[in-house]
Order: C-alpha cells, then sequence, then structure tokens
C-alpha cells in the first residue's frame, strides 16, 4: 500500500477535491482508501441508537454490523490521539490511502491551497509537502503545480508521490 495526504487550510477544497479525486483514481484501476482528521468532537453515532447507548455505558468498542457495511468505534477516553500511523495499520489493503488533514505530520503531501481564503502557503515552511493543487500558481520556487481544476493532473501527481506505507507504521 502507497500512502499521499491532502493538507491545506480549512475551506481549501481538500474534500471537494478528494471526492473527485477517488472516482478518477478508480477509473485508473486503483484502489483507495482514505484517513480523514475531524475535530474531536465529531461523532459518528446518534444519541439514542442502540450503539450510542453501549458506549454510554462503558462500553470500550462497539462495533455496528449490517449487510452492506461495518464501523468499529473506539472511546479513547483519557488515551490520546492515535497518530497517523496506528490508524493507517487498522486498514485493509488497498493501492493507496489519501491522508485528509494531518497536516503536522511527516507524510508526502500534496498541499491544496484557495487563494481566496487568505491564508499563507504551507510548501515553504513543510518539507513533507511535494506538490502544490491550487486555483493559483504559488509565487516563487520550484515546487510542481497543478490546478484545482484538473483532477487528472493531480491524480498524476498523487500517483508520482505516493510512497510505500510501511515507513509509517
Amino acid at each position: 500500500m502507497r500512502v499521499i495526504g491532502l493538507a491545506g487550510w480549512s475551506g481549501a477544497g481538500k474534500t471537494t477535491l478528494l471526492t473527485r479525486l477517488i472516482p478518477c483514481l478508480n477509473a485508473r484501476g486503483i484502489g483507495v482508501s482514505t484517513v480523514k482528521h475531524a475535530h474531536h468532537e465529531f461523532d459518528v453515532d446518534r444519541p439514542g441508537k442502540d450503539s450510542w447507548l453501549h458506549r454510554e455505558a462503558g462500553a470500550e468498542q462497539v462495533l455496528v454490523a449490517s449487510a452492506r457495511r461495518w464501523a468499529l468505534m473506539t472511546e479513547l477516553r483519557a488515551a490520546p490521539e492515535p497518530g497517523l500511523g496506528f490508524l493507517l495499520s487498522r486498514l485493509s489493503p488497498v493501492d493507496l490511502v489519501v491522508v485528509e488533514g494531518f497536516k503536522r505530520d511527516r507524510h508526502p503531501k500534496i498541499e491544496v491551497h484557495r487563494a481566496a481564503n487568505g491564508k499563507p502557503w504551507l510548501h515553504p515552511y513543510d518539507p513533507a509537502i511535494r506538490a502544490v493543487a491550487a486555483d493559483a500558481p504559488p509565487q516563487g520556487g520550484d515546487i510542481p503545480f497543478v490546478s484545482l481544476d484538473d483532477t487528472a493532473g493531480v491524480a498524476d501527481l498523487v500517483l508520482r508521490h505516493a510512497v510505500d506505507i510501511e515507513a509509517f507504521r
């Protein structure tokens, strides 16, 4: 398995790009899984559901399964947030894992940038950023650049810069 990240500020278009990128990569015969960093208050469960009641009662893990999908929820309680390497080790084998978020981690990344956000570029300060997908090219430097609208071009960058996942386990 190989891994690459999409990193950028909130509102830059990471999720929008990723939802276009996955079918583009699938069409090339590449199986894709994703790891998404979320805000600390996120929840996939809903109050009142049986699984929520199990967790509220103190279950450390709750596995919910149906004929269409399954999900395993693990309560961290006082444990520290798991690192990217640990999370990657929990995935089933696939051709490529695209990580959204985790911009402070050391895995190779493509910066997603939108000038209208008014946020600074990440790549000058993060040596793990290998290329940029943005609505305008960065000023100066010689980092590879592709337009945010060029999904096939971003897919090419992803495949060129993804690395073996074993380095992060």
